[in-house]
């Protein structure tokens, strides 16, 4: 079961032709997608898709850049919408030390929060983590993360990061930057995470793999971070589909009633 654990179909960036990229996603095998609602724009727009879709699924919650713009009743609003059916995650929640545009503490604060949230609700996580590795494992530990887990997504991080993250009931998500060939710290880690916590992404539209880099990113694309996977692991293709996709429905509790 190919599945795309991290997508943001409803990026405007696909205005044009979403449902011709949704097609093309099932055309190469891509049996379900996770899209990510993370502020107060995308949130509605990623419940209408799973809406819409149904082996699309949803995971809302506020990202960290934006945590600045975050208002009172905001958490209260992601909660509630958080019980529907379709939700099967809170996130993309976490820290981004990379863009300056909400201080440290602020994100600290929203990341807390929502860890909290999802705790409250026994939802599992999705992380962002951009530069920010020791406080996000900290952050985690201090909330009592493990109670629910998730996965780390897109992960940037040390062999030493994704050891600490897999001891909190984490699973590590690698997109397109492993098909890179200069991609060094991706892959060791990559080949060193077990199999049965291993998933793949897109993050589409950003970070297009070979041979796609720099163009806009896509679902079907995940196939080629499948490819690199696999390569990286040593194991057969199919193999390496099957675990990653059964990984995907064991972290976000989907039952596999295949579309």
């Amino acid at each position: 079961m190919l599945i795309d654990s991290h997508a943001h179909l409803d990026s405007r960036k696909f205005d044009g032709d979403r449902e011709e990229v949704i097609r093309r996603a099932r055309e190469a095998g891509v049996e379900k997608i996770v899209n990510i609602g993370f502020n107060r724009e995308t949130i509605p727009t990623t419940l209408e898709l799973a809406e819409r879709h149904p082996f699309i699924y949803a995971a809302i919650g506020w990202h960290p850049v934006d945590s600045i713009d975050l208002r009172e009743g905001d958490l209260e609003w992601i909660e509630s919408l958080a019980k529907h059916e379709k939700v099967v995650a809170i996130g993309e929640i976490g820290l981004d030390y990379h863009w300056d545009t909400s201080p440290k503490e602020v994100q600290h604060q929203v990341f807390r929060e929502q860890i909290r949230l999802a705790r409250r609700l026994g939802l599992p996580i999705v992380i962002h983590n951009r530069d920010a590795h020791e406080d996000v494992v900290r952050l985690l530990r201090e909330e009592r993360a493990s109670e629910v887990g998730g996965v780390m997504h897109c992960f940037s991080g040390s062999w030493e990061i994704a050891k600490m993250c897999l001891d909190m009931n984490f699973y590590i998500s690698f997109g397109g930057p492993v098909t890179f060939k200069n991609a060094r710290v991706p892959k060791e880690v990559l080949a060193k995470v077990p199999l049965d916590r291993l998933m793949i992404e897109t993050d589409c539209p950003y970070l297009a793999p070979e041979p796609y880099r720099g163009k806009r990113n896509e679902p079907a694309y995940v196939t080629h971070v499948a490819e690199a996977a696999a390569q990286i692991k040593g194991m057969d293709l199919q193999e390496l589909v099957f675990l990653t996709g059964q990984n995907t429905l064991n972290c976000f509790r989907i039952r596999d009633n295949s579309v």
